[in-house]
């Protein structure tokens, strides 16, 4: 049985794209700057590992830590939006993200959280995609803990992550910029222009 839909509240922005983006920076910016008409739901991924949850390269263990994540973001997203109905939910992360980090297929992720990619991309109003900078040949290393990626495997998720939200009809991307200052305001001023058009 399916929960039931809970509404988006005003809006519903996902911020994404591969390690080392900048969108964690962009989102708490963000929030900074509009004030309480903002509110952010956190990476579930990042609660999860930093809070102790086993991490492993073991396939079923793979797979079922990103069912996981699936169910901790929906609920994270939900209670917010349940909390804050006026609010413009700010996602770090969104609940297709599993799908890149799934070991096999994409539809074997959906299949096994019990949902469909439509489903989940019409979960969002819009998306903002910010390009690992790994693109860039930069360091992808924030200081996050739970980050484990390679250069080269950020690259691949960066790739899979752009691959899948590219079917969002509402969909910005900011690209990496060797100045990390100018990338993140262009993600401000995109992040602007669509709750100026969501309103």
């Amino acid at each position: 049985m399916e929960p039931p839909a809970v509404p988006n509240g005003r809006c519903r922005i996902v911020l994404t794209g591969g390690p080392g983006g900048g969108k964690t920076t962009a989102a708490d910016l963000f929030r900074r700057e509009i004030g309480e008409s903002v509110v952010v739901v956190p990476e579930a991924a990042t609660l999860l590992f930093s809070g102790g949850f086993p991490r492993s390269s073991e396939l079923h263990a793979r797979k079922s830590a990103q069912c996981a994540i699936f169910h901790v973001q929906t609920h994270l997203e939900d209670v917010q939006s349940a909390l804050y109905p006026d609010r413009i939910l700010l996602c770090d992360r969104g609940t297709i993200d599993g799908a890149a980090y799934w070991p096999h297929d994409s539809q074997g992720y959906f299949d096994a959280v019990g949902t469909t990619e439509e489903r989940e991309l019409a979960r969002y109003d819009a998306v903002i995609f910010f390009e690992t900078a790994a693109a860039g040949g930069t360091s992808i290393e924030g200081g996050n803990p739970t980050r484990i990626e390679t250069m080269d495997e950020a690259l691949e998720l960066d790739r899979r992550l752009r691959r899948l939200w590219s079917k969002h009809p509402r969909l910005t991307v900011v690209a990496h910029n060797s100045s990390f200052v100018k990338k993140i305001m262009f993600g401000l001023t995109a992040l602007e222009s669509i709750v100026a058009q969501l309103r």
